[in-house]
């Protein structure tokens, strides 16, 4: 990766750039460029001082390099970002406003050092959000937009595509190799901060974004990349954290290039949606991800897998480890596939599949533990909990899931059960308990569940009830091995086929 020795090491200055924010130096950091490319490739310099700056269009062989105490300023002039470029927004191929930083079919290329870039997306949001559903005809952007997209793909349900005035993403470069952004602080961004597309080889590591409460500011976004590292970063944004993505609908289906071997871990994130999302843009499929060592303080949810009918694509192999969560507004955990709602239909390629997710050494406070909603006609399968230890208002329900195993789950919750589960087949639940029961609940309920092994388990004292069986349609369920003796009650309701065996009985508590 190029860096600080490069090849040619080019400061802006030199080619008639102003560092006191008084003029732009659009033209100034084009010239530099230029100069690098014609000597192989190099750095480019920002000494420390302010700029002014329009769109930047990297080439192969290239760094940009903000050193300490420069500050790089983007102009929120929307012409600035004209002619329009091939771009992806929000899983939807279009063509559209310059990222900021942009640069496509591209090698080795870097932004990095200990400089902030400043996105100014004040004035995006306030148009895009407020001015553009006030206006009774079409703005020359949006004008300009729709000849440029006459054969879009758009998304299964109508919106932004339609409406045609899209933010730009900050930093966005398709189908490039060998992508580094390292150190710097990034703000204000007009829509998603760092999202690269269709890359190879992929580094985010040490960088810092703060994106006030705005809409749709994202914070990492690598979108149908492979071989991604994000590592060290610390993440404060209006919307998701970091999400892995890989497109959405008719074009991410037609384009069809997953998400695959990402790395995420030692970072940081205080506000956001979610702390690390997987989707809802997830077409072209995403697998092979591990996350692990991460702080989520403050986030609306914690881990988030989400998705809907008609987006279709595979979500599999995902390895969560060692996380701590703090005041979690919404949930810890989710998977949900169905984040939008519709009719259960036929299988087809349309629609998502969750499978083989593992999530394990969890501790932190929350509001619900644990959300997981797969469909009636495909439901979530293969998931394991393991070794959790949190504290939530309630704890887990499960919709729809075929193979999920719970084990050494230790959590305080306050309200409802520790565990419920309606239409699930193949559960294994292994030393489970409930610090604070509630005195109304069983620790576990289940409704329309088959293939159960419940096991290990050691109640605390005040479980009025183990197990709540709903409804008729419970079979082959087997309650062994468990000490119940601080249970009141073992059982309630009925089911088809099974047993409980070598349990240690409630006994009398005084």
């Amino acid at each position: 990766m190029l860096g600080l020795q490069a090849q040619a090491w080019l400061n802006v200055m030199d080619f008639g750039a102003r560092k006191d924010s008084t003029e732009s130096n659009t033209l100034a950091i084009k010239k530099a460029i230029a100069a690098a490319v014609n000597k192989g490739g190099g750095t480019i310099y920002f000494p420390a001082g302010k700029y002014i700056t329009g769109p930047i269009h990297l080439k192969s062989n290239i760094t940009i390099y903000i050193d300490a105490g420069a500050e790089l300023h983007f102009s929120d002039n929307f012409d600035d970002y004209l002619p329009m470029v091939e771009s992806r927004w929000e899983g939807t191929a279009v063509t559209n406003f310059s990222p900021l930083f942009y640069g496509n079919n591209l090698e080795n290329i870097s932004i990095q050092g200990r400089g902030t870039i400043d996105g100014h997306g004040k004035k995006w949001w306030g148009y895009s959000e407020v001015e553009v559903k006030k206006q009774t005809e079409d703005s020359k952007w949006q004008k300009e937009f729709k000849r440029l997209n006459k054969a879009v793909l758009a998304p299964d349900l109508p919106g932004w595509i339609e409406r045609g005035f899209l933010r730009p993403p900050f930093i966005q470069f398709l189908n490039c190799k060998n992508v580094q952004i390292k150190d710097i602080k990034i703000q204000n961004s007009p829509f998603w901060t760092i999202n690269p597309q269709y890359c190879d080889n992929v580094t985010v590591d040490g960088v810092t974004i703060d994106n006030p409460p705005s809409p749709n500011t994202d914070g990492i976004n690598p979108e149908s990349c492979s071989n991604v590292r994000i590592a060290n970063c610390h993440i404060s944004v209006g919307d998701d954290c970091i999400t892995i993505k890989s497109g959405k609908d008719r074009s991410g289906r037609k384009i069809n290039i997953p998400a695959e071997n990402y790395t995420i871990t030692n970072c940081t994130m205080l506000r956001g949606h979610g702390g690390v999302v997987i989707g809802s843009e997830m077409s072209g499929g995403v697998k092979n991800i591990v996350i692990s060592n991460c702080i989520f303080d403050g986030t609306d949810r914690g881990i988030r897998l989400k998705t809907a009918r008609g987006r279709g694509g595979i979500v599999e192999n995902i390895q969560v480890s060692n996380i701590v969560m703090r005041d979690i507004r919404d949930q810890a955990i989710v998977m949900d596939m169905e984040y939008a709602k519709s009719e259960p239909g036929p299988i087809s390629e349309r629609t998502p599949k969750f499978r083989n997710i593992y999530i394990n050494n969890l501790s932190g406070t929350t509001n619900r533990i644990g959300y997981i909603r797969g469909l009636e006609e495909m439901p979530i399968e293969n998931v394991a909990f393991s070794d959790i230890n949190m504290q939530g208002s309630t704890g887990f329900l499960v919709l729809n899931v075929n193979g999920l195993t719970l084990s050494n789950v230790n959590v305080a919750v306050k309200q409802g059960s520790l565990l419920s589960v309606n239409n699930g087949k193949e559960l294994n639940i292994l030393n489970v308990k409930n610090t604070t029961p509630a005195v109304d609940k069983s620790l576990i309920e289940l409704e329309n569940c088959q293939s159960v092994d419940v096991q290990s388990c050691f109640p605390t004292i005040g479980t009025a009830l183990f197990l709540d069986m709903v409804g008729s349609a419970n079979e082959s369920i087997y309650v062994h091995g468990n000490n119940l003796a601080r249970v009141k009650q073992i059982l309630r309701g009925t089911y088809k086929t099974g047993q409980l065996s070598s349990n240690i009985n409630p006994l009398e508590i005084k």
